[in-house]
């Protein structure tokens, strides 16, 4: 399942980094991990220990295609701490209690707990750990429901010919939107249906089974030896022996997965495109389209739920980059001697636009060097809102890394919000924000991960995002995958070099991190599709996987 190095590239040694602290950071001697395009895929599956820490692997020494942050830390920085970082988590919410967390979550200094009053009079109150700008919403609408929403009072039943130049855009977004939403609509509907009709006839048939075989527990081998004539028995035992044989043996366990799915489905249908939600002006009572009103929401980080549910995204994100590395409990984050600042601004459903842009602010503001945004969606009402607040985090030399999402589609071709350019326009309007793809532990035809968004000139790098072990909510640990795993192990790596070299730019920052990451001259399957195979190193800007080893030494030589 993962890679196997078939030999030692000819000349190539590694020397111990001399590690001087002073102002500019440690001066490294080491030489870089060169390109390794005469690897094969590794037959052997990982172990679900060795799948915990693949991420921080090292392709030379673990034949696994890591960030080398293991190696980085072993044998040039384990000498230096360098500088404490702010790295600001616009997410879902985080669970600043967990013990992997307990000691990496920023604290306001300049505001006294719980007093009511805004001491460092920045307009939030009480924000002693940052801020949460959604206050107790958790379900959300997805954009494009809320554009048919706002605007079919206006537009239904109206055509091009009706409509004036200066309506005409808002005419086209809401035609695709309301064309997407019934789209969707439609298929979850159907699958909601297929899942729940096939639980049901699951349930149906090893309760029958059980009865006909007098046992508790069936298996492939009982059912292979049962013989019937009964027609009805027969189909029974044709479908349970197709799932158990392509989904899994263990019963219970499918039935879990289809209960998942189903649960997944059918909160689609009742929040993400529920009309008649409006979570904003009910739970919130903000107008999310006036962006004077700045102030609003509270300083729970957590969220509202008590099992802190709707926090596990941001707790998983927050673990990848600065769970504590020293102190022997469930996982070491990428980054070490950073502080975590959580901003609440993911409800489950799409993210406002106002949310993430007074987000960022606030972040910047704040004293954050890099930000986080793992989340994004393929409508917005508001983009100026947002651009003009990756703007101000590029005056004020703050790196943001972002998730380029989990469709599998080619960004080049269709438009993501948030991003620095657009399938029109490829020129980056901001040299402060880096978009990051996702990669599997399987250096092959199968490296980069099904779901990842791709694109030459809109992702910027890959990175490790599929089956990411991480801190998530009550002091638990889980694998989760996506390019939101992706992207804050970027922002891990971007940290330290912040920590280890503070007087490089955000943009410095950003293009070591491009530079000097590893590439393969194999052609990988992208979208998930066998049938469409592509070039690595045409899949993003750099052609590059993120290299925490090498973005140091690269840096170490950065004037």
């Amino acid at each position: 399942m993962r890679i196997q190095y078939l030999k030692k590239i000819a000349g190539f040694g590694i020397t111990a980094g001399l590690l001087i602290g002073c102002a500019t950071g440690p001066k490294i001697e080491s030489q870089p991990i060169p390109n390794l395009n005469t690897a094969n895929a590794k037959t052997v599956k990982l172990s679900e220990d060795e799948l915990k820490n693949w991420g921080s692997k090292d392709l030379v020494l673990d034949t696994v295609p890591g960030m080398s942050v293991d190696r980085a830390y072993d044998q040039i920085i384990k000498d230096y701490e360098g500088e404490t970082v702010i790295v600001a988590v616009l997410d879902s919410g985080i669970d600043i209690e967990h013990e992997d967390l307990e000691g990496v979550i920023w604290t306001n200094i300049d505001e006294i707990p719980n007093n009511g009053i805004d001491d460092d009079e920045n307009g939030y109150v009480d924000d002693i750990h940052g801020w949460n700008f959604l206050g107790d919403i958790v379900e959300e609408n997805l954009e494009m429901t809320r554009i048919v929403r706002d605007f079919q009072d206006k537009f239904e039943g109206k055509r091009t010919s009706e409509i004036s130049a200066e309506e005409a855009d808002e005419f086209e977004m809401y035609k695709a939107a309301k064309a997407e939403l019934e789209k969707e609509i439609q298929e979850s509907q159907g699958a909601l249906n297929q899942y729940s009709a096939m639980n049901n006839q699951l349930q149906m048939a090893e309760e029958n089974f059980k009865d006909e075989l007098d046992t508790n527990t069936l298996s492939i081998e009982k059912l292979n030896n049962f013989e019937t004539e009964d027609e009805a028995l027969q189909n029974q035992k044709i479908f349970l022996l197709n799932i158990m044989n392509n989904i899994g043996e263990d019963l219970g366990e499918v039935q879990d997965r289809l209960s998942s799915a189903i649960d997944y489905f059918q909160g689609r249908m009742e929040t993400h495109f529920n009309l008649d939600l409006n979570a904003r002006a009910k739970v919130l009572g903000d107008d999310e389209d006036d962006f004077s009103t700045k102030y609003y929401g509270n300083n729970d980080v957590s969220g509202p739920q008590e099992d802190k549910a709707d926090a596990k995204h941001g707790t998983h994100v927050a673990g990848i980059i600065a769970a504590e590395r020293k102190n022997e409990k469930g996982m070491k984050g990428v980054a070490d001697n950073v502080l975590i600042m959580p901003i609440r601004a993911v409800p489950d459903g799409d993210e406002y636009d106002k949310d993430i842009a007074l987000g960022i602010r606030y972040a910047v503001d704040n004293g954050a060097k890099v930000i986080n945004t793992s989340f994004g969606k393929y409508y917005s009402v508001h983009p100026e809102w947002v651009k003009a607040a990756i703007k101000y985090a590029e005056e004020n030399d703050v790196l943001i890394v972002n998730a380029a999402g989990n469709e599998g589609i080619n960004l080049d071709k269709k438009q993501v919000y948030p991003n620095d350019e657009t399938p029109e326009n490829s020129a980056n309007f901001v040299d402060n924000f880096i978009n990051v793809g996702a990669i599997t532990s399987q250096y092959g035809d199968k490296l980069v991960s099904g779901f990842s968004n791709y694109g030459k000139n809109s992702v910027d790098i890959f990175a490790p995002g599929s089956e990411i072990y991480a801190t998530t909510p009550l002091n638990k640990y889980e694998f989760l995958g996506g390019t939101s795993m992706a992207s804050p192990n970027v922002a891990g790596v971007a940290a330290m070099i912040r920590s280890l070299y503070p007087k490089l730019s955000a943009k410095q920052v950003k293009d070591i991190l491009m530079e000097s990451g590893l590439t393969t001259d194999q052609e990988v399957i992208v979208g998930g599709d066998a049938n469409v195979v592509k070039p690595f190193s045409e899949l993003s800007v750099s052609g590059n996987m993120i290299n925490m080893y090498n973005a140091i030494i690269l840096a170490s030589k950065t004037k």
